[in-house]
């Protein structure tokens, strides 16, 4: 008979990024790389992109994401919107306007008690650097952007030619990109709204990525000679999203959240 005691956790999602979050103020509880994979596995475990401990440090809630392989990431857009959603739904944090620190520093969030999140995502810059990306026999040419965590984005004609991404595609200059990078494939819909997929290291193709639609909305701007202030609407396989840049290239993401449901990973903890 199983009589460990209970870890309380939750399961939820942000156009379908979907993440598991822990609930540890305090910083009480220790989580492995090997745990992290074992909850984010989607055939024997809760099955998630990446996995979020709420914590507490000198007064600010604070984001402690990994990805799916248990790696540390800076951020995640559409994680922190679903950490915020977590902290309003329980009473932690009253709606309105409010800061989540991250490994990319302090970001902050306007959470009403319903509707979508709107969260300023920082600066996002082009790193003037052109860089390339191969997979299935193509290789496009594609922008260096840098949203607190690094991207490649390149554009398609059509999503379709991209095939599967069961594999990372292959970015050069290697040395660009030291830790990794994530990738994002944008075919132009209008002269305002694009469609996206994207490879995120550590978690391999998802539903979308917050981060990524940022550093899409750059490229695009770049892509077309906008000037900023420009907006965009974006379509990940899992939803819709808008990104505004202002003057300054300042990125707010904007965009749903959902809390799905109560999860119990005490297996994982034995």
């Amino acid at each position: 008979m199983n009589t460990s005691q209970p870890v309380p956790a939750t399961y939820g999602h942000g156009t379908h990024n979907d993440f598991v979050l822990i609930f540890d103020p305090d910083d009480l509880r220790s989580v492995t790389t090997a745990q992290t994979q074992a909850i984010c596995n989607r055939e024997t475990g809760i099955g998630a992109d990446g996995l979020i401990r709420i914590l507490k440090r000198d007064g600010k809630w604070f984001m402690d994401y990994r990805n799916s392989d248990g790696s540390l990431a800076e951020m995640c857009g559409n994680g922190i919107r679903v950490m915020a959603k977590y902290l309003v739904v329980h009473g932690h944090q009253g709606e309105g306007i409010f800061a989540i620190n991250t490994r990319d520093g302090l970001k902050h969030l306007r959470v009403p008690a319903d509707g979508d999140i709107s969260v300023n995502m920082g600066k996002v810059s082009d790193e003037s650097e052109e860089v390339t990306a191969s997979h299935n026999g193509h290789i496009w040419n594609g922008y260096n952007i840098n949203v607190g965590n690094p991207h490649a984005v390149v554009f398609v004609e059509s999503l379709e030619e991209v095939g599967e991404l069961r594999d990372a595609p292959i970015v050069r200059p290697k040395e660009s990109y030291p830790e990794g990078v994530n990738i994002e494939f944008v075919e132009f819909m209008s002269e305002t709204e694009l469609k996206m997929r994207v490879f995120e290291r550590g978690s391999g193709e998802t539903q979308s990525c917050g981060t990524g639609t940022c550093a899409v909305a750059l490229a695009a701007t770049l892509k077309k000679e906008k000037n900023l202030p420009a907006h965009w609407v974006i379509y990940p396989p899992g939803g819709r999203l808008e990104v505004d840049i202002d003057g300054h290239s300042n990125a707010t993401l904007i965009g749903p959240a959902e809390l799905v449901k109560e999860v119990d990973l005490a297996n994982f903890f034995q």
